[in-house]
């Protein structure tokens, strides 16, 4: 029924909201996982054995447990040892710590694609390793993995579902008070799903502007095509199935 859909026009504001605070903890905590990935990816190659054990261990123990099992252990364990953090603060330290793990092994994958003949001649021109790092190997590695960046911050976005486990009201927790207030289901989870798709495109979107600027030539992400379309035609069919009921 059409006036079901129109019954939640009064909880736009708490969705924009929701929807704001979860762009808050993706942009955060993606500066964050950048950080550690890069420094993760560096430590990879030191010459120090226990600096390349630590960032392996990092890698390994966050790749291979599951990231709400992290988000517990950062709001719930820390505070048994006098660390006590707000659902947010805590979010946006487990998801970036999570993904920057990741981002860690595309950052390795990402220097490692850089020709040596281009370090041994950056070297032969006696330019200083910090210069080598900033001007050789740094654009040359960014524009390798510049999808693959994209990609961990779509998923991160995504991620910040997992954050309603610890009460933090982002899409995913308010959809979940106003269904139980409402008991719309289809119609709210299917306005957080459509928040979730437009955010995603957005970054998306956003991805390529940057490729096209930052790069020569132009590094482009893949797009989906007839994302509106597509869009449009699951609307209709959640439209028809409630009409159905």
């Amino acid at each position: 029924m059409s006036y079901q859909w129109l019954a939640l026009w009064r909880y736009a504001d708490t969705f924009l909201s929701a929807a704001w605070l979860a762009l808050q903890i993706t942009l955060l905590a993606f500066l964050l996982a950048v950080a550690l990935g890069l420094l993760s990816a560096l430590a990879t190659s030191s010459s120090v054995a226990l600096i390349r054990w630590l960032s392996h261990v990092y890698v390994e123990f966050i790749r291979n447990t599951p990231v709400l099992l992290q988000i517990f252990i950062v709001f719930f364990a820390l505070p048994s040892i006098g660390i006590t953090l707000n659902a947010f603060t805590a979010g946006v330290l487990a998801l970036g710590i999570n993904v920057g793990a990741y981002l860690s092994e595309t950052f390795r994958a990402g220097i490692q694609s850089v020709p040596k003949g281009q370090l041994e001649a950056a070297w032969i021109l006696g330019m200083p390793r910090r210069q080598m790092f900033l001007h050789v190997v740094l654009p040359q590695a960014a524009r390798a993995v510049w999808p693959a960046i994209i990609n961990n911050l779509i998923q991160l976005l995504l991620g910040t579902s997992l954050l309603s486990a610890i009460a933090l009201p982002e899409l995913t927790g308010t959809a979940t008070v106003i269904n139980a207030r409402t008991l719309l289901y289809i119609q709210t989870f299917s306005v957080v799903a459509l928040i979730y798709l437009l955010l995603s495109n957005l970054f998306s979107w956003l991805g390529n502007v940057a490729g096209r600027r930052l790069f020569h030539p132009p590094r482009v992400t893949p797009v989906k095509k007839s994302v509106w379309r597509r869009t449009k035609k699951t609307l209709s069919n959640l439209v028809r199935q409630e009409s159905l009921l």
